[in-house]
């Protein structure tokens, strides 16, 4: 066994221990919680755009990245675009002709004039629609049309009903072997009353719609490696991978 592959079975061993150490796991999701209040997220950028995402996360998503290599990755969600610019900027690493895809119902013009002046904006297309209505996903659908490896994030409205139609959609979209990823599934996790200036809370979440979509959808897996390094992520039960065509 060579000098890598002995790390790498280390690494294995110790994710294994993480995944079972609830206390240190509950202690993450305390942290998440507390943290949250500060508006944690908001406080980094990539690439001179506000990601509003936390670096753990942002971690996770580039090792997806550079594994799968996407020829095309859809969000749902857009806000200052910092995602965007993050994802098309691993795609330009990768250095094929991968593209984005931001889907949003409200794009703000200070927005998207940042983002299309932005260098990576060679990489990225925007629609501005609600992403559940017909007309959006059949411009969806022809983007998609051909390609070989797609990845899908959602990170939109977080009620449980709009998530699910979301899944509902968007999941045959993505191609086996890569990744559908539910952002803020950690919302159930967090005490009821949180976000009492939000449409969702406890109960009624990302997080309940991916359990309900799996109820009935066996392309998936919830792939609780990633949760299980992380620790910190507000994306538990929500890294799904395909694992079927």
């Amino acid at each position: 066994m060579d000098s890598l592959q002995k790390f790498i079975k280390e690494k294995q061993k110790m994710i294994k221990d993480l995944s079972m150490d609830s206390n240190l796991k509950k202690q993450s999701v305390d942290w998440i919680e507390k943290t949250s209040r500060y508006k944690y997220s908001y406080n980094f950028t990539w690439l001179g755009r506000p990601i509003i995402q936390y670096p753990q996360d942002i971690v996770a998503m580039q090792e997806i990245i550079w594994s799968i290599k996407p020829d095309l990755i859809i969000e749902t969600g857009i806000a200052h675009g910092g995602s965007l610019i993050f994802y098309a900027s691993m795609l330009e690493l990768l250095g094929e002709n991968g593209q984005v895809l931001g889907i949003d119902i409200d794009i703000r013009e200070h927005n998207r004039v940042e983002i299309e002046n932005h260098p990576m904006f060679k990489r990225i297309n925007m629609l501005q629609g609600s992403s559940t209505d017909e007309n959006t996903l059949r411009k969806v659908r022809i983007i998609a049309e051909g390609k070989k490896k797609v990845l899908v994030v959602l990170d939109s409205n977080h009620t449980h009903e709009h998530v699910l139609r979301e899944l509902e959609l968007y999941s045959p979209l993505v191609t086996k072997g890569s990744y559908l990823v539910v952002f803020d599934t950690v919302v159930e996790d967090m005490p009821a009353g949180l976000f009492p200036d939000r449409p969702w809370g406890k109960g009624d979440n990302p997080k309940t719609a991916v359990w309900e979509f799996l109820k009935n959808n066996d392309r998936f897996e919830i792939d609780k490696e990633i949760e299980a390094k992380l620790l910190i992520t507000v994306a538990s039960d929500g890294y799904l991978r395909c694992v079927k065509e």
